[in-house]
Formats: C-alpha cells, structure tokens, sequence
C-alpha cells in the first residue's frame, strides 16, 4: 500500500506570497499581504493562537505550506452573516471546527451548569462560542456563500461522524455531517485527508467526487457498488481465520498459531471479507434512536473497525441517504510529524488581542507535544477514537529545537519547560513489537487487562529525551505535566526514578480514577495493585533524591458500573490515605466512547452485545445518585454531610457517622463548628499548647471563648476602657 507523505504534494501557485507573520484575520491584514482573496477560510470558535497546540493554527500553516492563502475568522458573532462575509469568499472551501473543545463540554458542566469561562477566549471569557458550534458555524457559512463548499473537521465533528447519544439532549442525533449539512467531514487527527482535500479541490476536482478519501465521512444518495456490504450482525461471528470468537481476548488475540511449523498469523483475511473492497453496515439511525441494546452493539462494531491497516469502511443509512464513513487515517511518520510541527508557528496569540491573557494559552505556551495517540483504550476517553492507539512519535531533534525556539523566542521564559507529553507522558515511541500482530490487532487497549506481551515498553528513548532536554543552555527545569501511565512506567524502573529525580516538581498527577474492581474493568484500568506498586517506587526514588514529594491520585465518581456501595468504599480508601480530593468530575458523556454507549443502553459493549443474555451495566442517572457519588469523592466538605448522613442510614452503614476511627463524617452537631474549630486551629487552639506544669501555676486563666469566638481577656480589657494598640506595641 503506497501512502503519499504530506510534504510530497506540488504546491499550489499561491507559494509566491511566501509565509505570513500571523494568518490574516481582516481584510486590512489581507492587504498588507498583498491578497486579493483567501483560498481556504477556517472558522473556529477558539481565539486564534498561533501555536502547535491549536488545531486551527495547524491547519491553517500546514495549508500554507502547501501554497495556499489561509485566513481565519475566530470566534465569529454567530447572529448573522456578516462576520463569515468578512475575509470575503473563499476560492475552495470554508473549513470549520469548533475548537480544541466540543462546543458542548466547553459551555456545560457534567451536570448541565452553564460555565461562565472559557479557557480558549481572551480574559477566561464565556458565551463566546454557540451551543453546538459546527452547526451553526455551517448555517452562517451556507448564508454568506452558498456555493462554497464546507468541510467540517476538529475534534467535534471527528467524534460525531455517526449517529451518537447525546447527553445534553439525552436522545441519539444524526451523524454531524447531515445536521450541518456540509459536503464532507474530516475525522482524527487529519492532516493527510485535509492536504489531499485541498489539491483536488484546487486541480478541479468536483467535492461531490471525493468518496474515498482515507480519514473521511461523506452523504451518499446509494451504496457505492464498488464495495461488498456486510452487515454488521455478522461481525461477531464471521469465522475462525477472520477473527476469534472473542476480539477483546486478551490471551488470544495476539498469539501466533501454536503450530510448530506454521508461519502464517492467525488473523488472515478471507478476500471476500477484504478490508479494502468491504464494508460494514451499521444499524440505522432510525432504529439506534429507539433500540438502547442495539446501540451498544453499533458502538462495539465501530471500535472494532478502528486499525487504520485492517479495519474497514463503515456505511449507515439515515433516512433515504446513507453515511459513509471512509477507513481511519494512515497514521503520519516521524518525518511527517516533524513536518507539521516544526511550521513557522508564531507561537503566541494573535496581536489583536492585546495584552488580554488567555488560559489555555498560559498553560502550554512553554510546553512541547512529542507524540500523538493513546493505546490505553480507556473507555471514558476519546483520543483513541480521535487520534488512533497507534503512537505517532516526533523524532528528537524536532523536540529539542522545538525548546529552543521556545527558549529564544516566547516573551517572559523563566527557563521552565512546563511540560513534555502529549495524550499520554511515557508512550513515546513504545508500540506493537510485532508489525503484523499490529496491522490486524482488534483490541482496544494494548494494556488492559494486562499488558500485550508484544508490546514494547522500554521507555530508553523517552529516558534520553528527558537527559539531553536537560543539558540545553538555558533550560533550568524540565517538568512532566501530563498523565503518566503508571502501569506502563514500572515495567521501567530506570524510567520512574529519572523522573522523579529531575522531572517532578513537588507533585505528580497520576489517575487510578477507583479504586473497586468493578468500575475499573469497566474502565479498562488496572487495579490498585500496580498504583501500589508505582507508589512505593515513587517514594523510594524521592526519598533517594532528597526530595519531598507527593503524588495526586484523580478519581472519577459515577462512572457506569460503580455501585454506591462502590463510591463509599473509595471514599473510604481516600480517608483511610488521608486524600481531600478538592477538584472531583463527575462522569462525563462524551459523544462516541464506550462509555457513553454503557451510560445510554446500561449494556457493556466491550464483550458480546446480545439481546437475552446482554451483560447489564449499573449506571447512576439521576441528579441525586450523581451527586452523592461526587459527595462521596468529597466526604470532607461539610456542605456534603446532610446528603452522606441521609445516604448512610438508607444504606444502613449509619455506623459509619461519629468520631470513632473508621468513621467518614462526623455527627451532625458538628455542622455548626467552624472548619477551624473542628480542627481546634488558631485561637480555638489555644489552650492546647499549655503543659500540666503551666496549668498548675498560680493566676493560669484558660481563654474561654463566648458564643461569638471572643475570649474573656478581650472583654476585661474593652470593660476596663484602655484602647486597643497596635501591634508591634503589643
């Protein structure tokens, strides 16, 4: 299979103009470039940064590269056409994204609050976005130019390519694609698609021909006859050489035939059953929107059809047209990866914001991406449907130039790199040891329920990153700020200690997310053995550093398949280890994660979804189990005792309230004490420091303390009229 690599594309004519300091914004700034027109236009409701980090600020240079005028309208009123008339039309598309975040979980809370911040906007600022935003970006979009052609990308429309529960609405939607009416959807991290999208647009090619571009959805009116159809019924059991009995088996999946002298691996295709002349037809979106069984099903085909090497197309029909969802994206190589990162990025916000700050700015402009993808397969996460479980790896001399230009280049670098990670801290550049186990792998995670004897996890490449990002003039520390994969770290004892020697700065954010069997396989995460096993050597390594420093566990209350037995038990856990969780999430239901398939049809997807004898899924719904279960996680805040009290006695541990030890909350006349007097802290704390010999001596007063928190010493003195001095007096 020949893959044509993104920098190997003949640039468009538009090359001539050369890089722009920043992409325009303005017709003002259109001008100084000399355009008369853009090429592509890219609306997206993020502030426009033009940094790595930023989808838009990818697409657009990565487009420019290829010889093409890009502008981007950021954040555009959305109340009519005027501000998408601004840059004037587009020669071949409008490209639209909503952003790093789905318009959705960017405005709502999981418990369907409206936030009043926005981390992408200047001054935290809310409301500068619309509720679903690629939708009504598309409208706007349609009303100024008709005629051009709309391309929906980002990670909102990568997650709603198919039907999908949406939980704001709490109903199944069609896939995006229809509701915006746009020609086509780019899915993933989608460079590849965009770049070949962009030529044929630009060589004549009608949008309406472009079908069979990898890493893209279109609306067909009829099943393409080139492709042999297979229902996706018969996935489950299409026959011994195509797939075992069981996709998720973990002792099976990645073995080889125990024929001595056999060669061939287990999972060779039948060619009636070829990858690239099949596809699997998904249940309707008529028939997902009333059949919550059948929707996990539907939820466990699509993961299934993942590997960008074997998985297949997938079709569904909506109404009389049907969606085709085009095979997952050939995933980019390191030259390529190189390519996208080291564009001429300016690496800050645009200069129309002023000196506005913007958080998410703030938190990653001296933070480096080294790789993409995650093959942790959690189910409440979707990068790996987004991104793919196969890691893209930059290689390191992109990553140490890239601290360079960081060092040399970004206003008010104090010689801290803030973080070097990506998805997953400590997956750079591990993968699949064995290439054909890889290119026909089912699985969805490569280390649940344990770790793939084929997967490689020498972390000797991560180890010399970290030493040579070190030793770079100017670098004064080097800190790991995203989720180390811990189960994976101690198989590389080498890898935790140089971590925790130069790489920690006082905590360490890792995320067992429970601490019960139940709701951990449910998450595809290991048990509290191995984040046992990582805590010892965490604390070994620092205390071998002369360092204090903690790790900070994060946990996820309501997660389908957590019982309220299953919460107390974990609140009990984080008493027991003396953990206030002071930041809890509730369960959120993200569009197209497993997880969300438990929450909507409380069936379990990742085994054999069938209707008599389906695995049912516990799953709390309702405002008062959700709120118990993040009360749970917060057993410490008093304003949650009148709920735990309640919950307690109902579930009959009422032994559970007092002060005893092993008790989680205390009476209820504690209610009234202050947070200071229950720890007897500060002045309530006074008479703790006197000794028996004090107490005995001649003219010892305690301080008694009136119902106000006064002592009587300062009423003596306010009664006997002398005025209250200063301080340094006293």
């Amino acid at each position: 299979m020949t893959i044509k690599k993104i920098n190997e594309y003949k640039k468009y004519w538009a090359e001539c103009f050369g890089p722009a300091p920043f992409l325009p914004t303005s017709r003002k700034e259109m001008d100084k470039l000399g355009w008369d027109s853009c090429d592509v236009i890219i609306v997206t409701g993020d502030a426009y940064v033009d940094h790595p980090s930023f989808g838009m600020a990818i697409i657009g240079r990565l487009l420019e590269a290829q010889g093409f005028r890009v502008g981007i309208l950021s954040q555009p009123r959305w109340d009519n056409k005027n501000d998408f008339m601004s840059l004037g039309k587009p020669n071949l598309f409008f490209g639209i994204t909503a952003g790093n975040m789905d318009s959705m979980i960017n405005r709502y809370t999981s418990d369907r609050k409206l936030r009043h911040d926005d981390a992408y906007t200047p001054g935290n600022e809310g409301g500068k976005r619309p509720d679903r935003a690629t939708l009504v970006y598309s409208q706007r979009c349609k009303e100024a130019f008709k005629d051009v052609p709309i391309v929906l990308g980002g990670i909102e429309a990568s997650l709603r390519r198919v039907a999908h529960y949406d939980y704001w609405s709490d109903k199944i939607r069609r896939s995006i694609l229809f509701d915006a009416k746009a020609d086509i959807l780019l899915f993933g991290n989608a460079e590849r698609a965009l770049v070949d999208v962009a030529h044929q647009l630009a060589n004549g090619t009608p949008v309406s021909d472009l079908r069979y571009i990898r890493g893209t959805a279109v609306n067909l009116p009829t099943v393409p006859e080139e492709y042999r159809i297979i229902d996706s019924s018969r996935i489950e059991k299409p026959g011994k050489p195509f797939v075992p009995l069981n996709p998720y088996d973990v002792d099976t999946q990645c073995e080889t035939s125990k024929k001595e002298n056999s060669v061939q691996p287990i999972t060779v295709r039948p060619s009636k059953h070829d990858a690239e002349t099949t596809a699997v037809r998904l249940p309707s979106f008529e028939k997902l929107r009333n059949d919550r069984v059948l929707y996990a099903h539907a939820s466990r085909v699509l993961h299934l059809e993942t590997n960008p090497y074997s998985g297949r197309a997938l079709i569904q029909a909506h109404g009389n047209r049907e969606l085709w969802v085009n095979r997952a994206p050939i995933p980019l190589t390191t030259e390529e990866m190189d390519y996208v990162f080291d564009l001429p990025y300016a690496r800050v916000p645009h200069p129309k914001y002023g000196k506005a700050k913007i958080p998410a700015y703030d938190m990653i402009k001296t933070s480096v991406n080294i790789m993409r993808g995650c093959f942790g397969g959690c189910s409440f996460c979707s990068i790996t449907e987004h991104e793919g479980r196969i890691i893209q790896n930059r290689s390191k001399e992109s990553i140490l130039g890239e601290i360079k230009q960081i060092r040399d280049t970004v206003p008010g670098f104090t010689g801290t790199i803030s973080d070097l990670g990506g998805p997953t801290a400590n997956m750079y550049r591990l993968g699949c040891s064995d290439p054909k186990a890889e290119a026909n792998c089912r699985r969805p995670s490569c280390v649940f329920p344990g770790i793939c004897h084929k997967l490689n996890t020498n972390h000797k490449h991560l180890i010399d990153l970290y030493r040579d990002a070190r030793k770079i003039n100017g670098v004064k520390k080097i800190l790991i700020a995203s989720g180390v994969r811990y189960d994976l770290a101690i198989e590389s004892p080498e890898y935790v200690k140089e971590l925790v020697t130069h790489h920690v700065g006082g905590y360490l954010k890792i995320a067992p997310e429970h601490t019960e069997k139940g709701p951990l396989d449910l998450m595809m995460k290991p048990g509290m053995g191995t984040y046992d096993r990582f805590k010892s050597m965490f604390e070994k390594y620092s205390a071998e550093a002369g360092k204090k420093q903690y790790l900070i566990p994060y946990f996820i209350s309501a997660h389908p398949g957590t019982e309220d037995e299953d919460m107390l038990n974990l609140a009990l856990w984080l008493k027991r280890n003396n953990f206030e969780c002071d930041q809890v999430q509730n369960f959120y239901p993200s569009p197209m994660c497993n997880a969300t398939a438990m929450y909507h049809s409380e069936t379990n997807p990742l085994k054999r979804v069938k209707y008599k004898k389906r695995e049912a899924v516990p799953v709390a719904k309702g405002d008062r189990q959700r709120r118990l279960h993040k009360a749970l996680l917060r057993y410490h805040d008093p304003a949650n005792w009148p709920l735990l009290r309640s919950a307690l006695k109902e579930m009959g541990k009422a032994y559970l309230i007092g002060d005893k030890p092993g008790c989680l909350i205390p009476e209820e006349n504690h209610d009234k004490q202050t947070p200071s007097q229950r720890r007897k802290s500060g002045r309530h704390g006074s008479n703790r420091f006197a000794t028996k010999h004090t107490k005995s001596q001649p003219g010892f007063k305690p301080l008694n303390h009136n119902a106000k928190g006064k002592t009587n010493e300062s009423r003596h003195k306010r009664k006997s009229g002398k005025p209250r001095q200063p301080a340094r007096q006293r």
